[in-house]
């Protein structure tokens, strides 16, 4: 068997720098996934009476989450400074640092109480200014120049996927040594898929292409794409892209017109570009609908965008009917 720390340091996958940063997250992770284990004995369940720099109301295990993180991350020495979802501005930590670490500490944490799948993802991002404190213009650098970014999935088992640019590698928690044994270390996507996953509750708030792409999906074999479509919808990015990464699949969360101040729901810093760099690397496609998500030059870090992935050939659909 292949340990995440084996796979880190000895098979020579990345830089020390990287492989710290990416440990000390996986490390957290194995904390989050017993207080998820523990539940409503942990006192995790529930509101936490504050909302977040989205405005989002926020649950005990967002802030338990992302307090544990932001103390590990900021205690390590190859960490320059972080910046979380739920913070609003980045956190300088050690100027000497060669890294930036961006995460969403609880990605779908409106599924703790009801006992489903939510889950972790980060980035991580060179640091160009040694010797200065951290700003959040450090921060905003394009989808393709992350060093390395994944996901922790706290399903019925703890799952670690992660790229450095070279594939997509995914680990499985052992609950009995907290150890992540590597189960997989060349995830592809296939090119076609019949599943999709979208909130159609918001369907009337979409652009005419995105409606027509579902409803091509929803007329199955007797329509126009000849094939019948299933949908799976997990209300967690982390899980609904899990899922793609296991068997295929594409995963939308289009731009609406509900609020048009914001272009989409998703966080291009802490959720599109991480997402983005694993489904390339597993030959799938990322796109806002017409861009390539890592080609996005982000302005704010907590700048949202419209986000289609997965599968190539329904990416390359979506494209096709927005252009």
């Amino acid at each position: 068997m292949i340990t995440l720390n084996t796979y880190l340091n000895e098979k020579n996958h990345t830089s020390p720098a990287i492989a710290s940063a990416v440990s000390t997250i996986a490390n957290v992770g194995v904390e989050i996934s017993k207080l998820l284990q523990r539940g409503a004995l942990a006192d995790i369940h529930g509101e936490a009476g504050n909302q977040n720099v989205q405005g989002e109301e926020q649950k005990k295990l967002d802030v338990i989450s992302n307090d544990l993180l932001l103390d590990a991350l900021s205690a390590n020495s190859v960490c320059a400074g972080v910046a979380s979802e739920e913070l609003d501005d980045a956190t300088p930590a050690n100027p000497n640092g060669e890294v930036l670490v961006l995460f969403d500490p609880l990605d779908g944490s409106s599924n703790i109480d009801i006992n489903m799948s939510v889950g972790t993802i980060f980035s991580i991002l060179p640091y160009q200014n040694q010797g200065s404190e951290v700003t959040n213009n450090d921060f905003l650098q394009t989808g393709r120049n992350q060093l390395a970014s994944g996901y922790i999935v706290y399903g019925p088992s703890t799952m670690l996927a992660i790229t450095f640019g070279n594939g997509v590698a995914m680990f499985s928690l052992d609950p009995a040594s907290n150890e992540y044994v590597l189960i997989e270390e060349a995830v592809k996507i296939s090119a076609a898929t019949n599943e999709y996953a979208i909130n159609a509750s918001n369907y009337r708030h979409w652009l005419p292409p995105m409606q027509q792409y579902i409803d091509e999906l929803i007329a199955g074999k007797d329509g126009v794409r000849g094939k019948n479509y299933n949908t799976r919808w997990v209300a967690a990015m982390v899980g609904d892209v899990h899922r793609i990464l296991c068997r295929g699949g594409v995963f939308t969360y289009p731009f609406d017109t509900k609020d048009p101040k914001k272009p989409g729901k998703l966080r291009l810093m802490y959720e599109a570009n991480p997402m983005a760099l694993l489904i390339e690397q597993a030959g799938g496609l990322a796109t806002d609908a017409v861009n390539n998500i890592l080609d996005i030059e982000p302005t704010d870090i907590h700048q949202r965008v419209p986000v289609v992935l997965g599968s190539s050939e329904e990416v390359e659909r979506v494209k096709a009917l927005h252009a």
